[in-house]
């Protein structure tokens, strides 16, 4: 709103200045007919008195025309002495006042302009220099210089913005006068002229003329007090805290709104000149509805960069600068990536993209749609005792076969341990364990298709043919992370916690769809485009496995893992899921089930028989909820939360 009403006030000061210009040559043409008129009407005396001396061949009647002429050359004379006063009062009230307002006022405004927008550039320069401060390595006495640069640079602005603004105020009235004042004194002595010349003077001119000069008075007692008011809110503003102009001033503990559903402020945008060069432009962005729109210095309006619905928007690491975040379209497209000044601008451009991403500003009160959706983000976080303690009802995914003693062992036999002997506080998350259908095939574009993990498509195959059991599931990933314990489901159910905990934390909404192929034999990531195995996971290594008791579509398993050196790995993998995740846990229990049957042929007849069979002598399972569900369906690979 500042520089578009700045643009309007300059844009009136240059159409005045234009104006001034052309007003200011016609006042000098009359000025210098007026002139013009003394020196002619001085010649034309002086050629009166000259006919005397001119030696006519005829001079007869001479005398008269002589004596007349000298008459006439004295009025002309005193017409000359009335018409030099007149031009020196025009020079004195009417040129020369519109001169100094050309010369002083205007002059001022244009170098004041001129100061403003060195000022604005230095502080360009510094702001550049001060994004270009590194992350990873931070000399705390070059951040203090440049910071103490920074804010050198904003003092001047705003210093030089406030005197630039109280020069273009002053002009309004200004001109005012000066567009008054000259013709005053054009008119006042042209009356002064005819007044004396041939006693020509109309009293009501004389009260018309007594008029202009009490509101030419008035508006400068007006320019006065305007002046005396904007100097004392000037003392005001410029005596404010010095961390007005420190950038992030506020970087430990910042006051973040995360309920905005609109949002304003100059930001750093990345572009690529080349194929590894990027250079970084700073701009004014804001949102409008669903849309992010970008208006650069000078521009009338502002255009559309970005449709933020449906967009994600996520912190990124990029050329070791701070604060940056990158919004992705909702076909997976990295977007543009954007970089704030300090941490609160930081986290509220994140909040507000995604708070506009979901669309809330469509609804009919959205603010009070942003803090519901952030309060149940807060109560995500929120630590919770446990995930499964509310039913005490035996699950098969409560039960874990013990591959050593053949015996089945209820978890809750493990005992509750402390949440951080399940997992070890500050355990990295991983959201990205399943690559996208495209970014694989990038990878193997132009050749075979290989699996990452090392097995071949015809193995895979074989062994699903050999398989006694295949169930398809379609899940979508939500994180995995080192644990310290598979004893117990409490280490799934933390695991759950903290990975959703973690997505609400950095606004990760968005997720990748896979199809989770449960065998005899192992779990199996597919792909629901490619059909290619993302992951793949020996079932004998999956030693723990439970649902979520109160989201029911959550589900998690444990992969116990012995590393070359001797060293063991657990890590605990978290699903959604669109059926029931106690059904993903029965399959898992029926395929470990299976694998200890193997192992005594009775076992195994006994179990087949137990169990519905198909045609071709595998398990059957949940046919019924299959059917409901319409079995694997191939929709997109993405999806939200």
């Amino acid at each position: 709103k500042t520089r578009s009403l700045l643009s309007v006030f300059e844009e009136d000061a240059g159409t005045l200045t234009e104006y001034t210009n052309q007003l200011l040559q016609a006042m000098q043409r009359v000025y210098g007919a007026q002139n013009e008129m003394c020196l002619a009407t001085q010649q034309l005396s002086k050629q009166l008195l000259a006919y005397e001396k001119q030696h006519f061949a005829l001079g007869k009647g001479d005398e008269e025309v002589i004596s007349t002429l000298h008459y006439f050359s004295k009025v002309v004379d005193e017409l000359n002495i009335l018409h030099s006063e007149l031009a020196k009062q025009l020079a004195d009230t009417m040129v020369l006042p519109i001169i100094q307002f050309r010369e002083k006022d205007l002059t001022e405004v244009s170098t004041l302009k001129d100061l403003f927008g060195l000022a604005s550039n230095e502080h360009d320069v510094s702001m550049a220099k001060y994004s270009r401060l590194p992350k990873r390595k931070e000399n705390e006495k070059l951040k203090a210089e440049v910071a103490k640069e920074v804010a050198n640079a904003r003092r001047k602005q705003h210093l030089s913005s406030l005197q630039y603004y109280c020069a273009l105020n002053a002009l309004q009235y200004r001109k005012r006068v000066a567009m008054m004042e000259p013709m005053l004194g054009y008119t006042r002595g042209q009356i002064n002229f005819f007044k004396k010349g041939a006693e020509m003077f109309s009293k009501r001119m004389d009260s018309f003329l007594s008029s202009v000069s009490d509101m030419v008075q008035s508006i400068q007692g007006e320019l006065d007090a305007e002046a005396e008011k904007m100097r004392v809110s000037q003392q005001d503003l410029t005596a404010v805290n010095e961390s007005v102009y420190t950038p992030d001033s506020d970087v430990t503990s910042p006051v973040i709104n995360r309920n905005l559903i609109q949002k304003a402020g100059y930001l750093n945008l990345r572009n690529k000149t080349g194929l590894v060069t990027t250079t970084w432009e700073r701009l004014y962005f804001f949102t409008q509805g669903g849309n992010l729109m970008c208006q650069p210095r000078g521009a009338v309006a502002g255009g559309l960069i970005q449709d933020l619905d449906n967009c994600s928007v996520m912190a990124v690491d990029c050329e070791d600068r701070r604060y940056c975040f990158q919004i992705t379209t909702p076909t997976g497209k990295a977007g543009i990536t954007l970089q704030a000044e300090s941490k609160k601008e930081y986290e509220e451009w994140i909040c507000a993209i995604n708070n506009i991403s979901r669309q809330i500003y469509l609804t009919d009160n959205p603010e009070a749609a942003a803090i519901k959706l952030n309060q149940t983000a807060l109560q995500a976080v929120t630590p919770i005792t446990s995930f499964g303690r509310k039913h005490e009802v035996h699950h098969p995914s409560q039960n874990v076969k013990n591959t050593e003693n053949d015996k089945i062992i209820p978890s809750e036999s493990a005992g509750i341990q402390d949440f951080t002997q399940l997992i070890a506080p500050g355990t990295p998350i991983q959201f990205d364990i399943v690559l996208p259908a495209t970014e694989f095939l990038d990878q193997n574009r132009g050749g075979r298709r290989a699996n990452p993990f090392g097995e071949s498509e015809d193995s895979s195959k074989d062994e699903e043919e050999d398989s006694l059991l295949q169930q398809m599931f379609i899940v979508r990933f939500l994180g995995s992370m080192a644990v310290q314990s598979d004893n117990t489901s409490e280490v799934i159910y933390e695991a759950m916690r903290q990975v959703l905990a973690a997505r609400a934390i950095h606004n990760i909404f968005r997720m990748t769809e896979s199809h989770l192929m449960v065998t005899s034999k192992n779990l199996r990531l597919i792909d629901p485009q490619t059909q290619v195995t993302r992951a793949s996971f020996e079932l004998a290594t999956v030693t723990q496995f439970a649902a979520h008791q109160e989201n029911r579509r959550l589900v998690g398993f444990v992969v116990h893992l012995s590393e070359p050196l001797g060293e063991e790995s657990m890590s605990a993998y978290i699903f959604e899921s669109n059926t029931e995740g106690e059904k993903i846990c029965y399959a898992i229990s029926l395929g470990k089930e299976i694998i200890e049957a193997q192992k005594d042929p009775e076992a195994l007849a006994q179990l087949m028989r137990s169990v519905p069979l198909t045609n071709d002598g595998k398990f059957m399972l949940l046919n019924a909820q299959l059917a409901e569900d319409g079995a694997v369906h191939e929709g997109g690979e993405e999806s939200e939360a």
